[in-house]
Formats: structure tokens, C-alpha cells, sequence
């Protein structure tokens, strides 16, 4: 039988050595080896123990390890060979040992025994996990000068199928890109969905999942979700777009972001559903290194976070999976270049989906994500809601720092990002789910546009940007948003979809929540100051005038916010010491401005000594914030900063305590000074204290509550709520202090290189519990290695002049910057504190204690305000028609 196509001949093709795996439903005894075609290449993964490719004639392959010396017959048929299928196989149990004779017995020097002798071989433990064991160099061609092999998936793995038939169920498809991302399709490189039908499929969604190191349990949470919402897909037979094909129509992209950090037994998932095979990745192609390998195959099984296994015995359908392997770690956003500029520029999707490893999308969400933009044609990007994971029944709300985290989720999903889909702008679409239209995001013939912006980030980290656009660049998400919305020619708008729904794990441990907020705060607090520079840059795209003045009115809010965000930390202690102060025994006033009062501690020193010794711990715990925060890691100083979120709480509960005396005391003077003929209600509005205390932070909080209700999702405030409330003081004067004093620091989080070098030798331990190490002994060595040290001695060192390299230069150059807004973030700050509490400026302290309490609180309260009448606004919208216009 021809090994080639009819008409074809090996020397009409390019040829390229490489190890590849036999395919493992051939018969192993067969002398020619069994074809397999593709379009792909013409010679694909063949079987076949004795190959004359590579075995002289007359010798035998050698023998599998654990068995016989030799286990051949006289006629070199192999005896005790173990199946290949047990190593390709993750389900099988015990292995298949093959043919055995049951007439003839072996010697250990392979003769025969006579008959009757008892057989003491000893064959070792079955091999259950070798992999590789048969492999043979043969040529494959090259398909358009890149290396492309159709490998077979194993039998037994196929025979549990219900779909056997078909070359995206039989075989898997490997391709080594030897390129860059941005030039995938010019290098003639391809993917499957093009070539299994007469037709190519049409992509409509096309869903990506990055992940770097994650685990088997968060890699198939996030996996057997998309699995789901594909099967749904399937079931909506009225659809125009979707039924009972609908998974021809879908590609899930699995990114991992380099090949010697992901998971192994992630991998092993991979295996598992056919996606990936050990053995047949290269790194090198035609003397050009391999960026990523990539993987394609139809999966027809899914594998849960328990590792259970199912398949279509449970309605689940088959998938299409395209796995790369990137050789090296480049980052997230190499990650999505690849994902958007290689394979998309080839299968050109309609709606992108994007995922984080280890968030799971409810089992509808990836539907009514698709479905905002079917049903608005100008929508170019849509998020969901982000749920916190809170474990079974509820048990991780145990932690205060999982339900302060859940209460943020809660109200942003109910107040702010339905605020922003009104106007048409959403700040930012969470990389952890949301969705894009392709063609909204594509640059214009110049090469400019959102992507170009988004993907700038990439070259920007590890060179010699400036610190402005670094930090911004931590959060690229947020000016992709801001540049899909002012794309030039274009009125695309961004939409928040409440019906869709991702959960994911928040930061458990306060080290790890110091560290996310940090890149956090810092690129959102820097991409926000880059989007309202850059706001006339919306008088560039088409939309309509009233809609460019409504983002203007959205810009206004923004910098609102983040003025007060600048502020905060001034603006929380101002609050405890107004609130403090009010509780200290002033019978007759004094010389500061403090108008006579009374305290809850009784008519003594008391207030005033609690809040004294009170007010100089919050100093001195500030002041070691900022030390801790430029000199330690999170991770070092875990004990200190538990420690200090455990006494903001507790200081949070003083304030509290005060903001409640004032309101009964304000309460009792109205009802004590009130004249005839006024109403209690009116004269209570009258009150200072008690309009700009009580009036002021009930209408902020009352909103969060009718909020909460009017979405019909009110139970974060009934169990995240008082959480939250102790824990803001931790938000403002530990994440803030730790945020800005590390400014200077542009990675993405603490997935560092801990790899351990070993280039001066590994002193291994022997059994007798010493160690074998490799030293030189010889006294020759040993002698001209003394004379090398000896007439060193003897040159004169040339002096040469230190100077910076570029890195360090950088360095320098960055905490540079970092201590100018360090400085000008304290001084602002402390120059706030002290126009309200000193009186050296001739002002009374009450009269300006009240007038600024009074600025701060009603802002909130406005701002709480302007919120709610946006996500009030979303939901009449939603009700009548399901569309933001």
C-alpha cells in the first residue's frame, strides 16, 4: 500500500524530521505501516512496531521497561508488549498487556524452557503512566512551510464518543507558529473550523480563556461552565442563530501563558478531553523557534471541578477547541493579541467572549451576553455581573474581608454600572466577562484604532515608558472602553447586561487583597485621569450630539469621584475628628472654638482622654502605613496590617458610636428649643448637626437599601453590609497609602519566576543519608586552578568608570515620580486637615467643622444620588423594551 496520495512521491515535498506517535488504533504487527490522510498533509501519525525507517533489518525494537530482557519469539514477534493505548488513554485502569503466547516460555536469555518448568520471570508493576515509548523519526511536509500533524486521539478514548466518525473527532491537530501574533494569517497559517466542512464554518462566537498557572479545579470550573452555555446554545430551536448545530458555530480559545508554567495536571485535563498530547510539540521548525503550539479538537466530553466526566449521555455537545501553548510567558496581553490578531484576523468572529481561568459563567450568562448585541446593532462591547464565590451555604461570608469584597460587587452591579450603560459608556468591562463585536474593535486602514491603543500596553511594560502611561496600562481594559467609545467614524456604545452573570474568587487572605487593589487603584485612578484628558476626543466619532453631551455629563461625575478619591484619606480623618470631638465635656467652650456641650461619658475628662489617645494611634498607625508600605511586601508584614485593619475597625466603631450621639443629641435640643408653632420635622431640618450628620449619611444608605430592593437582590445588605462598614477605613488608609506608595511598581501581581537555578551543580542525597556531590579531585586541576588565582594577583585591574544601566536607570527614574505624587498626595491632604482643624487661621472650629461636614456628607449623599437615578433609569429602560438607546 502507497504511503502517499495517488500521483504523489516523497520527493515532490519539502521535508522536515520529526518525532511524532503512532497511531494507536493500527495493528502493532503489521510490516507497512497504515495511512492516514489529511488535507492538512499528506502522511500523517502511522503505527507500526518494525519500521525500516529507522531499524536495521534483522533487529527487533527494544523492549518495553518492566519485562523480560527478551521477549521476542524466534520469529520476533513481541511477547508481554504493553497496548500503546494504556499511556494515551486517562480513563483506563489497568493496562492492556497484548499478545502473550500461553504454549512457550523464555528463559532469561531468551531460550525456550522445557515444557512444564515454572516461569520466575519477573515482568515489574504494569506501566500505567510511561509515555512516548513508541516513537520513530519520519517526514512529514510541511504545510505552506509550517509544520501541521493530524494526530489521532486514542481508541479507546474515541469508542466512549458518540460522535467516531470524522476528522475533528478522530484526530487532533497540532501546528507549531514559528511567528508573531500579528502575523498569523499573513505566514499562511490556518485553523481547523476553515477546513472540515464544504464550506468554512462561520464563527459567531468566539470565547478565549487565559490563564497563566491556574489549577485543574479552577481551569474546569471555568471550562464545564462554558461547556453549559454551549449546550444551551443548542436548545434554542426557534433561534435564527442557534439550534440544534449551534456548536459549529462557537470556538473556545484556551490561552496559557507559557509552556513551563502551566499546570500539569491542567494538561492532564486537556489530555483527558482530547485537546492535548504529550510528545508532539516542537521548539524548533525550518531553524525558526516555535511561539506557540497550538492544539485543535472537537471535544465531546466535559470535566467537572469534582473531576467527574460527561458527556452526551448528559446533553452535553461537542465543542470546538483551539488550545495554544505559548513557549514563553508574555503576559495577559500577549495573551489577547494572540487571541484577537492571530485567530481572529483567520476565523473573523462576530462577538468575542472573554473569560479569566477560574471564573464560572452561569449556565445562560454567554447567551444574553450575545444577545445585547443581536438585539443592538450599535453595542460594541457588553459585561455581565461579577459575583463573588461564597462558598457552600454561604461559608466564606464568615470572613469580613470576603463579605466587605461581595457587599463592592453588590453595589457597583446595582448603582454604578447600570448608571454608565444609560449614558453608553461603562468605564470598564471586567476582563473576568465580558464581550466585544470584532469588527467594533478592529483598527482603521492606518493602523490605528482600539486595539492599537489596547495593545500598546504590551511594549510599553519593561520599556522606557513613563510612569503615567505604565500605571495606566495596569488597567488596558479601561482604555479599551474609553477608545471603543470615541473610535473614530464610528457611535459604538458599551452595555451592561444584568440577566448575565460570572462568579469568581475574591482575595481570602489580606496580603493578597493588598496586592490586587494596588494595581487596582493605581490603573484605574491613572486611566481615568487619561480618559478625561483625552473626553473631546468623543467629538471625533459619529454619535449624536445629545448623546456626546451626555458623556460629557458622565466625565463630570468621574473627575467628581475622583477628587474625592484624592482627598480621602483627608476626608476620612476630618470625619473622626469632627465626630471625636463632638464627644468631648466642653461645659463652658475653649479657646480652639469648641462651643460648650456635653459628652456621652458624663460630665468629665473621659471623651476627651479616648479621643486623645484615640486620635494619636490613627497618626502613628498612618505614619507606619507609609513605612511598611515603601519598605515591605504584603506578604511580609501580614501580622502588621491585620493589626491595623483590626484597629480601623475598631475606630470605625467610635465613629459610629459618635455619628449616634449626635443624632439623639440633635433629636433632644430640637424637642428642648423648638418654638411654638413649629413643627418638630422642620425644625429638625434646621439643626445643623443634625441635617448635615443624620440627613446627610441616612439618605446615602437609605439608597443603597431601596436600591438593593428595587434590583430585588437585598441580601448583601443584610449580611455583607456591617462588614463593609468596618472595613472602609481600611480601604481608605491602608489600600489608598500602600496604592500610591508603590506607584513605582508596574507588574501585574506576584506571579514571579521562582524557578531555582542550578548551573553550579545539585548535591543529591544518597540512601545512606549522605549526599553525592561533584568537586574536583584530580591534583593537576586542583593545582592550575591555585596558579589562575595566583597570577591574577600579578595584573593590574583596569578601573573602570560605573555607570547605570538602562533597567536601573528606569528604576530611578520611576521612584523619582513616585516620591513627587507621594509628596503632593500628603501635602494636599494634610494642607485640608489643617484649614479645618486648626485655629491658628482666626476661624472657629465649630462653624468650620460643620461647614465642612456638611460639603462632604451632601456630596456623597448627591453623588449616592445621581447613581441611583441612573440605575432607576436602566431599569425602565430594561422593563419596556430590553435595550439601553
Amino acid at each position: 500500500m502507497s504511503r502517499y496520495p495517488p500521483g504523489q512521491a516523497p520527493s515532490d515535498y519539502p521535508m522536515q524530521n520529526v518525532n511524532v506517535q503512532y497511531n494507536p488504533n493500527a495493528n502493532p504487527f503489521d510490516d507497512e505501516p497504515q495511512p492516514a490522510y489529511s488535507q492538512n498533509a499528506p502522511l500523517l501519525l502511522s503505527s507500526g512496531y518494525n519500521n525500516n525507517n529507522n531499524a536495521a533489518p534483522g533487529f527487533a525494537p527494544s523492549p518495553a521497561p518492566g519485562f523480560a530482557p527478551s521477549p521476542y519469539t524466534p520469529h520476533q514477534q513481541p511477547l508481554g508488549m504493553p497496548s500503546p493505548h494504556v499511556a494515551a488513554n486517562p480513563f483506563a485502569s489497568t493496562p492492556d498487556l497484548g499478545h502473550q503466547s500461553p504454549h512457550v516460555k523464555f528463559d532469561m536469555a531468551g531460550g525456550a524452557l522445557p515444557p512444564g518448568t515454572p516461569d520466575t520471570r519477573h515482568y515489574g508493576p504494569a506501566p500505567t503512566a510511561q509515555r512516548r515509548r513508541y516513537q520513530t523519526t519520519k517526514k512529514v511536509k510541511l504545510t505552506s512551510g509550517n509544520l501541521v500533524l493530524d494526530c489521532p486521539v486514542p481508541s479507546k478514548f474515541l469508542k466512549t464518543l458518540k460522535h467516531q466518525e470524522g476528522e475533528e473527532f478522530t484526530h487532533m491537530r497540532y501546528t507549531a507558529a514559528t511567528c508573531d501574533p500579528n502575523d498569523f494569517a499573513t505566514e499562511n497559517y490556518t485553523l481547523r473550523p476553515l477546513l472540515l466542512d464544504d464550506q468554512p464554518r462561520e464563527t459567531e462566537l468566539f470565547i478565549v480563556m487565559t490563564m497563566y498557572n491556574e489549577d485543574e479545579v479552577l481551569f474546569t470550573r471555568t471550562m464545564h461552565g462554558v461547556m453549559k452555555n454551549i449546550r444551551h446554545l443548542t436548545t434554542r430551536d426557534r433561534s435564527r442563530t442557534w439550534g440544534p448545530d449551534a456548536w459549529k458555530k462557537v470556538v473556545v480559545c484556551i490561552v496559557s501563558d507559557g509552556r513551563t508554567k502551566i499546570n500539569p495536571k491542567t494538561l492532564n485535563v486537556l489530555a483527558a478531553m482530547g485537546v492535548y498530547q504529550d510528545g508532539v510539540a516542537k521548539n524548533i521548525v525550518n531553524d525558526k523557534p516555535v511561539t506557540a503550539h497550538i492544539y485543535e479538537y472537537t471535544t465531546q466530553i466535559t470535566i467537572d471541578p469534582e473531576m467527574g466526566r460527561s458527556g452526551h449521555d448528559k446533553g452535553y455537545v461537542p465543542v470546538q477547541i483551539l488550545f495554544c501553548l505559548k513557549e514563553k510567558n508574555a503576559k495577559k496581553l500577549n495573551s489577547h493579541r494572540w487571541f484577537f490578531n492571530a485567530f481572529g484576523q483567520v476565523l473573523k468572529p462576530n462577538v468575542c467572549v472573554l473569560l479569566d481561568v477560574g471564573t464560572r459563567p452561569g449556565s445562560t450568562s454567554i447567551y444574553h451576553l450575545w444577545k445585547a448585541f443581536d438585539l443592538n446593532s450599535n453595542v460594541g462591547g457588553a459585561c455581565g455581573e461579577i459575583c463573588a464565590m461564597l462558598g457552600k451555604g454561604g461559608s466564606e461570608l464568615l470572613s469580613p474581608l470576603v463579605a466587605s469584597q461581595n457587599f463592592e460587587y453588590k453595589m457597583s452591579n446595582i448603582l454604578d454600572k447600570p448608571l454608565e450603560s444609560v449614558f453608553g459608556y461603562i468605564s470598564v468591562l471586567p476582563g473576568a466577562f465580558s464581550a466585544y463585536r470584532y469588527k467594533a474593535l478592529q483598527n482603521d486602514p492606518s493602523g490605528q484604532g482600539p486595539l492599537e491603543k489596547y495593545f500598546l500596553g504590551e511594549k510599553f511594560h519593561g520599556s522606557d515608558a513613563n510612569i503615567f502611561t505604565a500605571n495606566m496600562y495596569l488597567a488596558e481594559d479601561r482604555i479599551l472602553c474609553f477608545e471603543l467609545v470615541a473610535k473614530r467614524n464610528a457611535a459604538w456604545v458599551l452595555q451592561y447586561v444584568k440577566s448575565a452573570y460570572g462568579e469568581t474568587d475574591v482575595p481570602g487572605t489580606v496580603a493578597e487583597f493588598i496586592s490586587q487593589r494596588r494595581r487596582w487603584l493605581n490603573g484605574s485612578f491613572f486611566a481615568s485621569v487619561y480618559a478625561l484628558v483625552h473626553q473631546m476626543d468623543i467629538w471625533r466619532s459619529d454619535h449624536s450630539t445629545s448623546r456626546k453631551m451626555f458623556f460629557h455629563l458622565e466625565f463630570f461625575y468621574s473627575f467628581v469621584s475622583l477628587f474625592f478619591s484624592w482627598f480621602a484619606l483627608a476626608n476620612f480623618y476630618l470625619t473622626f475628628y469632627i465626630l471625636g470631638s463632638a464627644m468631648v465635656y466642653y461645659p463652658e467652650g475653649n479657646a480652639e472654638g469648641h462651643a460648650p456641650q456635653q459628652s456621652p461619658f458624663g460630665a468629665n475628662d473621659a471623651g476627651f482622654w479616648i479621643f486623645t489617645i484615640t486620635r494619636y494611634i490613627y497618626i502613628l498607625l498612618i505614619i507606619a502605613q507609609f513605612i511598611m508600605s515603601m519598605g515591605n511586601r504584603p506578604q511580609g508584614s501580614n501580622w502588621a496590617y491585620k493589626s491595623s485593619m483590626g484597629f480601623f475597625a475598631v475606630l470605625m466603631g467610635y465613629m459610629l458610636f459618635g455619628a449616634g450621639y449626635m443624632t439623639v443629641r440633635g433629636i433632644q435640643e430640637v424637642q428642648k428649643d423648638r418654638p411654638e408653632g413649629v413643627s418638630e420635622a422642620s425644625y429638625l431640618f434646621q439643626n445643623d448637626m443634625f441635617r448635615n450628620t443624620v440627613i446627610s449619611l441616612a439618605s446615602t444608605y437609605g439608597l443603597y437599601f431601596f436600591a438593593s430592593f428595587l434590583f430585588l437582590e437585598p441580601w448583601h445588605m443584610f449580611h455583607s453590609f456591617i462588614q463593609y462598614l468596618f472595613m472602609v477605613p481600611s480601604y481608605v488608609n491602608i489600600l489608598n497609602v500602600y496604592a500610591f506608595c508603590n506607584i513605582h511598581d508596574i507588574s501585574w501581581g506576584t506571579k514571579g519566576d521562582t524557578s531555582v537555578a542550578t548551573d553550579l551543580g545539585v548535591a543529591k542525597k544518597t540512601a545512606e543519608g549522605g549526599v553525592e556531590v561533584n568537586v574536583p579531585t584530580d591534583s593537576h586541576d586542583i593545582n592550575n586552578a591555585y596558579d589562575e588565582a595566583v597570577s591574577s594577583l600579578s595584573i593590574k585591574t583596569v578601573e573602570v568608570k560605573q555607570g547605570r544601566d538602562a533597567k536601573t536607570k528606569q528604576e530611578d527614574y520611576y521612584r523619582e515620580i513616585r516620591t513627587r505624587v507621594l509628596l503632593s498626595w500628603i501635602m494636599s491632604n494634610a494642607l485640608l486637615v489643617a484649614l479645618v482643624t486648626s485655629s491658628a487661621f482666626g476661624t472657629d472650629f465649630s462653624k468650620n467643622s460643620q461647614l465642612y461636614l456638611g460639603i462632604v456628607l451632601w456630596s456623597v449623599a448627591g453623588l449616592a444620588l445621581f447613581r441611583f437615578v441612573g440605575s432607576v433609569a436602566y431599569m425602565i429602560l430594561r422593563l419596556f423594551n430590553g435595550r439601553v438607546v
